[in-house]
């Protein structure tokens, strides 16, 4: 599956002093990278709704159960089922509720990173960077888009604690969460090409503010193998 994600506005670069904040009480990014998860938050949550597959996970009912111990036939025992099922069924729920009831983290919140190790997924992206600066300047700013672009790469994935949601709150219309990734480790590939931004700069706009167009194409890497070869 391949899709874009589009993010104009503020992208701070991430140095060394930056990491923790004495008396902040956090990390001196993590409202910044906060900001763009609750900016992807609503793209994402819009894809899940128009995707066929995706909002066929989050329409249809699931049952998730183990196999009794007992059990000697066909699967085994103490083997993880997951069945569809009707919507009266006894814990019945869309595959997108059980994603969400099992990464609950920073005091009860509810997040679903669309890729994730339990789903076998990794990710390549190919980022468009476009700033206010000349083209040729890349080299001479290497360093500080790089910092920059791991400030991006966190803002994608789950927060590990409540001090990575920098003091800002959850909203109800944010249960559940929408993230990218459980962990950036799951970026495999990155290709980032910057260019000159050349949309005129509007009143409430900053000189450093960027736009990205992020291409994202999802890999799962069982697919590269048909009839026990390599494909």
């Amino acid at each position: 599956m391949e899709f874009r994600l589009i993010y104009q506005g503020p992208l701070p670069s991430e140095k060394c002093e930056d990491k923790l904040v004495v008396g902040s009480g956090g990390y001196g990014r993590a409202k910044d990278k906060h900001r763009l998860r609750k900016h992807f938050h609503l793209q994402l949550r819009e894809l899940w709704r128009q995707h066929p597959d995706l909002r066929e996970q989050s329409e249809q009912r699931y049952a998730v159960y183990k196999t009794p111990s007992n059990q000697v036939s066909a699967s085994g025992a103490g083997v993880r089922q997951i069945e569809v099922v009707p919507s009266g069924h006894p814990n019945a729920k869309t595959w997108l509720e059980h994603i969400a009831d099992s990464h609950i983290r920073c005091n009860g919140n509810r997040f679903v990173p669309l890729i994730s190790e339990a789903g076998g997924f990794t990710c390549a992206l190919d980022i468009l960077f476009l700033r206010r600066d000349n083209p040729g300047n890349l080299i001479n700013n290497l360093g500080d888009i790089d910092n920059r672009i791991k400030v991006l790469f966190d803002g994608l994935r789950l927060p590990r604690d409540v001090k990575e949601l920098g003091g800002l709150p959850i909203g109800k219309d944010e249960d559940p969460f929408f993230c990218l990734l459980e962990d950036d480790k799951l970026i495999t590939s990155v290709t980032v090409t910057t260019d000159r931004l050349i949309i005129p700069q509007r009143t409430d706009e900053d000189i450093a503010d960027v736009l990205l167009v992020i291409h994202v194409t999802m890999v799962n890497p069982s697919a590269v193998f048909a009839g026990n070869r390599l494909v």
